[in-house]
């Protein structure tokens, strides 16, 4: 009983699994991880938090205790947690909702999310519910990403220009953005555009240049990591010694120095019958994006991750960011893969991170109060155009025309109505594809392959077939949904067949038969019975065959049960050709 419940106790603390062999070793890699995270960290959480509409300090809030409860209840060792474009984009569309942006209740609203979202991920984990993620599907979220990364990148173009607009889709962004093209700052403008030429330069061309320079590939990697803190360290240097601020350029301005602060969420019934469907949405796609992420770094080093137990884990760091002056967070797919090259090897290489943006906090901010938000939207837009992925159109429409709708209505949804719309239709529409799919299972007419015991479709292989027999293979379970289609397709086919003596059903592909679809055996097998026809089913799975042992459908089943189609097919030739020649 003792190790039973040791087993669990780990089982919801991983860090008392890896943490048992940590040595200085790993401790060294972990702690040159952290350092070019916290690199990376410290312009992306302050451009995030601006995206989100909240104070730029928040970005930074949201990165440190969240990160230190991730490293203590996730499972992955790489994954880095903390506010990610997505995420942001969607927080901004929620609270925007509720509260006027600027205002304090605008920031507690975002806590409030940020508090709901990790309640229901820490729900999810504890009952062992991440199935439901499975809900949406990998075309609607490249869908929906690709055209979250069009608004944000489009919604960031206000501070490249030095103008003031708004919109909750692509089409109001852009209406509002043309509408202030009088208006635009040239100064603003030079700094906007020159920081997202060089991010995007130094993203693509610095690392390869450094190499050919004779500088050692791990050196050019963290010099490339590291081009978005001099882009910041110029620009605001340069805002600083020419006053830009006097010339119209916005800057963050002043950033409260110090320890997060503690905060409370709101109870208000109201507020939260307004946040909790954008909640549920947000940490859904949230899990999804972090649990993709997690599993393929994993994968590379033949790791594992438990998805209920991820749940917990980002459940507890939106938790902790709620307490913390944060907003919703989730596990980001560049500081993660960043955090992976950098040789992390334990979720403490998160918790070394958490301690540098506090150093940050601490010590830090007031030298980014000349910094020019046009270079926070040069950072975000960098970041959100790789996450802008086309291709994934070509390939639906060459695989699946269905997906290819899910992901079209997505993405037009998404740039259209807003995310929220766009996200909720995408899923709605492959649910629908999925129940319309299942409720027309694919069904094929099977006979043998000469010389062999294999059975296959009549229509694709060259097979001996028997008119007295008819062998119908249903790929798919019986449920409710297709449970009437089943009986129509075999009245049909026996109408066809005056010579039929017996029908198999063959049910390898069949893992379940609920109530209504048993009825409907029942009844196939009654309608067959007094046709003079029989029904036999062949290759039935174990825990079907429970399941229908329950009842009394084989005592009034007119036929049998076969273990394996050959013996269905063979016995029946047998007994038709002797009851002929009687």
């Amino acid at each position: 009983m003792r190790g039973n419940g040791l087993s669990a106790f780990k089982r919801y603390l991983p860090i008392l699994d890896w943490g048992r062999d940590y040595d200085r070793g790993v401790f060294a890699n972990d702690m040159l991880a952290a350092v070019i995270v916290t690199i990376m960290l410290i312009p992306q959480s302050l451009a995030y938090a601006l995206l989100a509409g909240l104070p730029a300090q928040m970005g930074i809030y949201a990165s440190i205790l969240p990160i230190v409860l991730y490293a203590i209840f996730g499972t992955s060792r790489a994954l880095a947690v903390g506010p990610v474009a997505v995420v942001s984009l969607m927080t901004a569309a929620a609270v925007g909702n509720v509260a006027q942006q600027g205002t304090p209740e605008y920031v507690t609203a975002a806590i409030t999310l940020a508090f709901l979202s990790g309640v229901f991920l820490l729900g999810l984990g504890l009952f062992r519910l991440g199935f439901l993620a499975n809900f949406l599907s990998h075309p609607v979220i490249a869908g929906f990403i690709t055209a979250s990364g069009i608004i944000i990148a489009t919604s960031q173009l206000k501070h490249i220009l030095g103008v003031k607009a708004s919109g909750h889709n692509l089409l109001e962004l852009l209406v509002s953005l043309f509408g202030q093209i009088g208006a635009i700052n040239w100064t603003t403008f030079v700094i906007g555009a020159a920081a997202t030429a060089t991010l995007f330069w130094v993203r693509k061309g610095l690392k390869p240049l450094l190499t050919a320079r004779g500088v050692k590939p791990r050196m050019a990697d963290i010099a490339a990591k590291s081009g978005p803190v001099a882009v910041v360290a110029i620009t605001t240097f340069i805002a600083w010694a020419f006053s830009l601020a006097e010339h119209g350029v916005r800057t963050v301005g002043t950033i409260p120095q110090g320890l997060p602060p503690l905060t409370a969420p709101s109870f208000s019934p109201d507020l939260w019958a307004s946040l909790v469907g954008s909640a549920v949405l947000i940490s859904i796609i949230g899990f999804v994006e972090s649990v993709s992420v997690a599993q393929t770094l994993a994968a590379k080093k033949r790791q594992r991750i438990d998805p209920d137990q991820e749940l917990i884990g980002l459940g507890m760091a939106n938790m902790g960011g709620a307490l913390t002056g944060g907003y919703p967070v989730t596990g980001g797919f560049s500081r993660s893969v960043v955090n992976f090259d950098a040789g992390a090897e334990t979720p403490a290489a998160g918790a070394f991170t958490a301690m540098g943006l506090l150093m940050a906090s601490l010590f830090l901010t007031p030298l980014l109060y000349h910094l020019p938000q046009a270079t926070l939207a040069a950072t975000i837009i960098v970041a959100v155009l790789s996450l802008v992925d086309f291709s994934i159109l070509k390939k639906t429409w060459a695989y699946s025309r269905a997906d290819f709708a899910a992901v079209s209505v997505t993405i037009l949804a998404t740039l259209g109505l807003g995310v929220e719309i766009g996200v909720t239709m995408g899923v709605a529409l492959s649910v629908l594809i999925h129940l319309y799919r299942s409720s027309r299972p694919h069904m094929a007419v099977v006979g043998q392959v000469p010389g062999t015991e294999h059975y296959r479709n009549v229509l694709r292989h060259d097979v001996i077939t028997d008119d007295r027999i008819l062998t119908l293979r249903v790929d798919e379970s019986l449920y409710f949904a297709n449970a009437r289609y089943l009986e129509d397709r075999i009245y049909d086919m026996v109408a066809a067949r005056p010579k039929l003596k017996h029908v198999i059903l063959m049910c390898p592909a069949v893992n379940e038969i609920d109530m209504s679809a048993l009825e409907s055996l029942e009844a196939i097998n009654e309608r067959l019975k007094e046709l003079g026809v029989q029904f036999h089913l062949s290759e039935v799975k174990g825990p079907v065959m429970d399941r229908l042992r329950r009842c009394d459908f084989f005592s009034h089943l007119n036929g049998k049960v076969f273990l394996s189609q050959h013996q269905a097919v063979h016995t029946l030739v047998a007994e038709t050709e002797a009851a002929a020649a009687e």
